[in-house]
């Protein structure tokens, strides 16, 4: 089956929209609730970096909230994101209304907790919920399209979602993925995927998200045919190698922030936030435009 395409506008809350029928998927009602624009207007976080036309950006993996500890605490995962002052977060691994996380719908919960509109997409459903992956947004969301990769081997759907927004004027499309993490050739095919949806436009564009991949891997050296790893042009003195898995012992770089070459992005800074909140650490980005 192709993969699926949704695409909404959300300029206005709790409408309903009707996504017209693409390749051959039916039409499909849904509400901003179910795809997660959220509701009411937050009070803006400017940070420093944003007045001076640098986009702060988060990739997270949040193991559905789960820390190194085995304990399930949203609040902590919350807390590092509103100490870090983001303009906006990948997620990955995201819970709503799923049984062993006790229901809670998780974006909503860390949009409440940070004061941030979002974005959810899912990939599968789970436990009576949805699981998949999510962004939170200091700015307000303007359009949306998730798609769900077709895969070769995994059991576990994939796929990714991507936004657009205004930052100081200037428009960003900004997308978080999770990649499969059992076989190179399936991480590759979604890859392939990713690179064909992401056409080349003139909206600045970043990719975050957890590749499931080192950068030896197929599916790391497809990016680079048209993105740019970030984290290879940190500072000189940049104290660690990037790794951010696993949290209390990172022996791997697969989570990753990239910027489309044409986009013009300087990286001003980038660092592995020091936390073991979840089993993956957060990456943090400054890019200038």
């Amino acid at each position: 089956m192709r993969a699926f395409l949704t695409t909404i506008l959300a300029s206005i809350r709790m409408r309903r929209f009707v996504v017209p029928m693409l390749c051959g998927v039916p039409l499909l009602l849904v509400t901003a609730s179910t795809f997660g624009v959220a509701v009411g207007r937050r009070t803006p976080l400017r940070n420093a970096a944003t007045a001076k036309k640098v986009v702060r950006v988060m990739t997270y993996n949040i193991h559905v909230g789960v820390g190194m500890d085995k304990k399930l605490d949203l609040a902590r995962i919350a807390e590092i994101i509103k100490r870090e002052r983001p303009d906006f977060v990948g997620l990955q691994e995201v819970d709503r209304g799923v049984a062993r996380t006790k229901g809670v719908d998780q974006i909503a919960e860390l949009s409440r907790l940070t004061n941030m509109e979002y974005a959810f997409a899912y990939n599968l459903r789970y436990q009576g919920g949805q699981y998949g992956v999510a962004v939170l947004s200091r700015h307000t969301i303007l359009s949306l399209d998730h798609r769900r990769y077709a895969n070769t081997r995994e059991r576990e759907r994939r796929g990714f979602l991507r936004i657009e927004a205004n930052v100081n004027g200037h428009r960003f499309a900004f997308v978080t993925t999770h990649l499969d993490y059992q076989h190179e050739d399936g991480r590759e095919f979604e890859t392939k995927q990713l690179l064909d949806a992401l056409k080349p436009d003139n909206v600045p564009l970043i990719v975050v998200g957890d590749f499931n991949a080192e950068p030896n891997d197929g599916a790391y050296r497809l990016m680079l045919t048209r993105f740019i790893d970030a984290w290879t042009l940190r500072t000189a003195n940049a104290p660690d190698a990037g790794n951010t898995f696993p949290a209390d012992a990172p022996a791997k770089r697969i989570d990753y922030v990239f910027y489309a070459k044409e986009s013009g992005f300087r990286v001003r800074n980038i660092r592995v936030i020091e936390t073991e909140a979840s089993d993956h650490r957060p990456l943090i980005a400054d890019l200038e435009f």
